[in-house]
């Protein structure tokens, strides 16, 4: 068993097998509830023990290859994920049982007269096992979808960044350059700097060139 459940391995049978689990359960349980409504319709409650009986056996070995995914990806999940898969393996054991369990007891409800009543019990008991059957779905999902179980992105590992390598030192801090700005000197008046504008309006007035005597020397 074991030799064949490692040549099916690589083929990654198990999300196949829970698929057609779920669809033939889901519908053999479905169509007996139909059935029940119309009791003249015997070929519905036929179909209805086909597929809870094929839906069984589709349970088991979705529980089989199941736990053999689950031996080869469980050392490298965390502990969250770990724990998932822990309550989805334990709900999917328990539920082949009882789906096991559930298509004995149809194939004795069609079988022996006696049994025939308690076919009301038998779709109370189902339904809820359906119930239960999409909770542990939707547990597969959130390993696969959440944590990566089984694909690629559980082996990802982020590549580390240049600026993040430990042998690269970060680089001293530079001190800012300094400019010097010159003070200006104070500077004197226009006024007073010039010699031409310190001199009184005598003195420019002596400056002036003496009238130039007339002819007649008058």
């Amino acid at each position: 068993m074991d030799a064949a459940l490692q040549f099916l391995q690589p083929f990654d049978l198990h999300p196949v097998v829970d698929h057609f689990t779920i669809a033939l359960l889901m519908v053999g349980v479905l169509i007996d509830l139909i059935a029940s409504l119309f009791p003249m319709r015997a070929w519905m409650r036929y179909m209805a023990l086909t597929l809870m009986i094929l839906g069984a056996i589709a349970a088991g070995a979705s529980y089989a290859t199941g736990d053999a995914e689950a031996d080869r990806i469980w050392k490298a999940l965390g502990e969250p994920a770990r724990a998932v898969l822990h309550r989805h393996a334990t709900l999917a054991e328990y539920a082949a049982i009882v789906f096991a369990v559930l298509a004995l007891w149809r194939i004795l409800i069609e079988s022996i007269g006696a049994l025939a009543g308690s076919r009301p019990v038998y779709l109370i008991i189902a339904v809820i096992a359906i119930g239960v059957l999409g909770y542990i779905g939707h547990l597969g999902g959130v390993l696969v979808y959440t944590y990566g179980a089984g694909t690629a992105l559980m082996a990802a590992e982020p590549s580390p960044t240049p600026s993040a390598t430990p042998a690269e030192s970060p680089a001293a801090p530079t001190a800012l350059p300094t400019v010097s700005v010159p003070t200006p000197l104070p500077t004197a008046p226009a006024a007073a700097s010039s010699p031409s504008a310190a001199a009184s309006p005598k003195a420019s007035e002596s400056q002036k060139p003496s009238p130039s005597p007339t002819p007649d020397g008058v």
